[in-house]
């Protein structure tokens, strides 16, 4: 009977509103058209994007929000970096994340959440030590991201230092880091040209 009843729930439950999915080349165009519309066609000005430019996302870390008709809600893509130098001379493996952006008219449901704590969980299975963002400092503190991880390390071109924020998957990761973030990613080329847009 107890088995009868979970079917029965099962089958009248509804819908989740949104689903979190990895990115495929068939989400380029609302993808662009999002990031377009929630931060403006001159989001490719910032310094970011001097990182981002003529690479792709790190393996595996390109995530989309999905509503119920598969339609691109939300968005959010992981880089790798080298994150300035540690005290040895060496680079600094970590990934830069963003742009992070949900569709105005599904805000407030938790979507770019959930984005983040499936990109973050993600690069953690995948063994990275640190991802580093630039972005509001009270939304992201609550993710564990804070200034204080970055305070000897620098964007290309201008950013604001209270923005700049880093996230430690390996306690330590960060520690003794000094010096210019610079993109260490996959270089764009061909199919990935276009996939990346």
């Amino acid at each position: 009977m107890a088995a009868v009843l979970t079917s029965m729930r099962a089958l009248f439950a509804p819908a989740p509103a949104f689903v979190i999915d990895h990115e495929t080349p068939a989400d380029v165009v609302a993808r662009e058209a999002l990031l377009d519309r929630a931060m403006g066609t001159d989001r490719r000005k910032k310094s970011s994007e001097k990182i981002r430019s003529g690479r792709i996302p790190a393996e595996g870390l390109a995530f989309v929000a999905r509503d119920a008709a598969g339609h691109v809600i939300g968005t959010v893509r992981l880089w790798n970096i080298e994150a300035g130098v540690s005290r040895e001379g060496v680079a600094v493996e970590a990934l830069l994340l963003g742009p992070l952006a949900v569709d105005a008219a599904h805000e407030g449901k938790g979507i770019g959440a959930a984005l983040m704590r499936a990109a973050l969980l993600e690069a953690r299975k995948r063994g990275h030590g640190a991802v580093l963002l630039v972005g509001d400092a009270p939304y992201y503190e609550r993710f564990g991201f804070f200034a204080a991880k970055t305070q000897h390390l620098v964007m290309p071109g201008p950013f604001a230092r209270d923005r700049f924020l880093a996230f430690e998957l390996v306690p330590g990761w960060l520690e003794g880091a000094a010096g210019m973030v610079v993109a260490s990613g996959r270089k764009l080329g061909g199919f990935a040209r276009r996939y990346a847009a």
